[in-house]
């Protein structure tokens, strides 16, 4: 019977998709540069793509405003130098082209990793053959195909359409000024009257989509926006704080009228700003007693949901929901589309899904996965999925009271090996390149620093779009990767970087040094943690890291860390060091019987007296046991043995607390 043999034997959740780079050179086809217009001779002006919103504006009769909010939403202003986002699109209008773009999925090789992380399913396998290339269909859906349109509109060749964002911003254009024409409105200079026409632009294929699209972009409007995007160019959206989209036209696109679909969508747990449906993972039963793809619970009743896992495809959206349904394959909660936002949910969040590939962390979180790819940053994670997904956030982190820290709000890279055998193969989604300032900008919770002087900890919070630490492997193995702004600041033993990288004891088990491989995690701090201060010397900052000391740049004039303070966790007065876990379950006493003990081994890392480690929460001892599709056989086991989580390194770790003691940072 499974669950008999202990948990330590399994590695992780799904085949180790996240270290091929060629699955993303097969998904995505990124233009050569060389046929693109020039921008002009000399020198090129900053405000050149604002002029070209105003002259677009006015060439369709499309109010500026509006061509502005639409962009900010699909690109923030951004044209990735002609390369396509996951969903097609190209430019700072995100015109989509999946026939020029995508020439397939990536392939998903197989691996035998365990579906949840736990011993008590050994065997979990993608089949062979279940995911092959994406075969386009002979008929695109209108969401995938608006470039070929704007080509048809404007008179414009469609490669200059990818590639010079001037005249991708005239295709926007007259894409938004048809879209009026078609719902028989003039084409008012009143940015109110547009509401109809950017919920078209945005939800091809989703009335509701539509109207979350709209409903976002006319919230950009209200703020208002200024930024520098990824050429150098500065564009600025004024502020309109009383705009107000025309009533009519938000009226017919409001509330399902159907008693059905007001139902499905009432059972949906999604927040009412977002466009949400539901594509149920499957539960249940095949093969020689086994089941998939997820476990019923009873959260929060049973188990408290104390984090949320962020996570990144490695594949388009099609294929993504084609996993989801497959039983035999592994689960989460929610997935968001890239082009438009739109959120499916997939399993309750009251229910385990098989998603972290940490079996303690499945049995408290939730898991939520964005259409793209963390080795192609240009393949581009949208503004439109970025709003979305933190506009379910803050829903969830209400509903269950999840702390919007980033020892909550975890990657996937932050989730931690549960035995020293598992470190290596852990997934390293959703990468150096996923926005974690702008995306807590978003939550309502910016990384600011702590006022006063210097506290003992700090908050790494580089400048993304400066920062562009060299990574390798994106596109082959040891190949630098293209510049590119990234929230993840680099760690050496000593301050200079002519100095070796610190070694991760548990990532390279061979002695191997650290690499700048956009893989590996072993000498890595991202945006939002929080380590406490081992040293300052000039224009570096040393913290405690895996039991070590790791330097990182940080310059008063272009600081990459700011401080803070808080509570930490340090070796009990007489210990030389103390272990640390990758989960935190109970004392073997703790165990009823028919249940097998789950031995918490420690991990190889050991922090020494003296160090310091930010505490992320404090929590019980805790198994969720469910070895079979019979739920009246599932059992939760508490045990009375308290651990602490801690910012271990780049990812969390778990300490008891009998080994530790707990006191405010002390002030530097």
């Amino acid at each position: 019977m499974r669950g008999s043999a202990p948990e330590d034997e399994k590695r992780f959740h799904r085949p180790a998709l996240r270290r091929s780079t060629t699955a993303i050179a097969a998904a995505l086809l990124l233009l050569p540069l060389s046929g693109a217009p020039s921008a002009s001779a000399g020198q090129p002006r900053t405000d050149r793509l604002q002029q070209a919103f105003t002259e677009a504006a006015a060439r369709f009769h499309v109010p500026r405003s509006v061509l502005l909010g639409v962009s900010y939403l699909e690109s923030r202003w951004d044209g990735h130098a002609g390369a396509p986002s996951v969903s097609g699109g190209y430019g700072p209008m995100h015109l989509t082209d999946a026939r020029t773009a995508l020439t397939g999925a990536p392939e998903f090789s197989e691996g035998n990793e365990d579906a949840r992380g736990d011993s008590s399913r050994a065997r979990k396998r993608v089949p062979a053959g279940a995911v092959q290339q994406a075969t386009l269909p002979a008929e695109l859906p209108a969401r995938m195909r608006t470039l070929a349109t704007a080509a048809r509109l404007t008179g414009l060749r469609a490669e200059r359409l990818r590639t010079d964002p001037a005249s991708n911003v005239l295709g926007g254009a007259a894409l938004l000024a048809a879209a009026q024409r078609k719902l028989g409105l003039p084409a008012s200079g009143d940015p109110a009257r547009w509401y109809g026409a950017v919920a078209r632009y945005g939800g091809q294929d989703s009335a509701s989509g539509g109207k979350a699209f709209a409903d976002e972009v006319f919230a950009v409007m209200r703020q208002g926006q200024a930024r520098t995007n990824d050429a150098g160019q500065r564009v600025t959206l004024a502020a309109a704080p009383g705009l107000t989209p025309d009533a009519g036209q938000q009226k017919r696109l409001g509330t399902p009228s159907d008693p059905a679909a007001r139902a499905a969508r009432r059972r949906l747990e999604c927040p009412r700003s977002v466009a949400c449906e539901s594509v149920p993972a499957p539960y249940e039963e095949f093969g020689d007693n086994d089941y998939g793809n997820h476990d019923k619970a009873d959260r929060p009743r049973d188990q408290k949901i104390n984090s949320i896992v962020i996570h990144d495809t490695e594949g388009p959206w099609d294929v993504t929901l084609k996993l989801i349904k497959d039983p035999t394959y592994v689960s989460w909660h929610y997935t968001i589309r890239s082009a438009d936002g739109l959120i499916a949910q997939h399993v309750p969040t009251k229910d385990v899904a098989w998603h972290a590939g940490n079996w303690y962390l499945n049995a408290h979180s939730i898991g939520i996965e964005h259409e793209g790819f963390l080795a192609a940053p240009d393949a581009w994670y949208t503004e439109a999925m970025y709003r979305a997904s933190a506009h379910l956030v803050k829903y969830l982190s209400r509903k269950y009271d999840v702390p919007l820290d980033r020892q909550h709000i975890l990657g996937h890279d932050n989730v931690p090996g549960t035995t020293t055998s598992t470190i290596a193969g852990m997934h390293t989604d959703p990468g150096p390149y996923w926005d974690w300032a702008h995306y807590f900008a978003l939550l309502g919770k910016p990384f600011h620093a702590a006022p006063g002087h210097q506290g003992g900890l700090v908050t790494i919070r580089p400048d993304y779009g400066a920062n562009k630490p060299r990574y390798t492997g994106c596109e082959k193995p040891g190949d630098t990767c293209a510049p590119h702004g990234s929230g993840a600041v680099r760690l050496y033993t000593a301050p200079s970087e002519s100095a070796p990288l610190v070694k991760d004891i548990g990532l390279h088990q061979d002695g191997s040094d650290s690499t700048q491989g956009v893989n590996d995690t072993g000498a890595r701090a991202t945006t939002g943690q929080r380590f406490a201060v081992a040293g300052r010397s000039g224009n570096w900052t040393a913290i405690w890291y895996l039991g070590q000391r790791a330097w990182f740049r940080n310059p008063a004039d272009a600081p990459t860390a700011v401080n803070a303070r808080g509570l930490v966790a340090t070796p009990k007065e007489g210990r030389t060091q103390i272990p640390v876990y990758g989960r935190a379950y109970p004392e073997r006493d703790a165990y009823p019987e028919g249940v097998p003990y789950q031995a918490v081994s420690p991990l190889p890392y050991k922090l020494a007296a003296g160090q310091s480690y930010v505490i992320g929460g404090r929590v019980r001892g805790e198994y969720f046991y469910s070895p079979t599709f019979d739920v009246s056989e599932h059992e939760v086991v508490r045990g009375d043995d308290v651990y602490y989580e801690i910012q271990l390194g780049h990812r969390v770790g778990y300490v008891r607390a009998a080994d530790v003691e707990v006191h405010r940072s002390d002030p530097e």
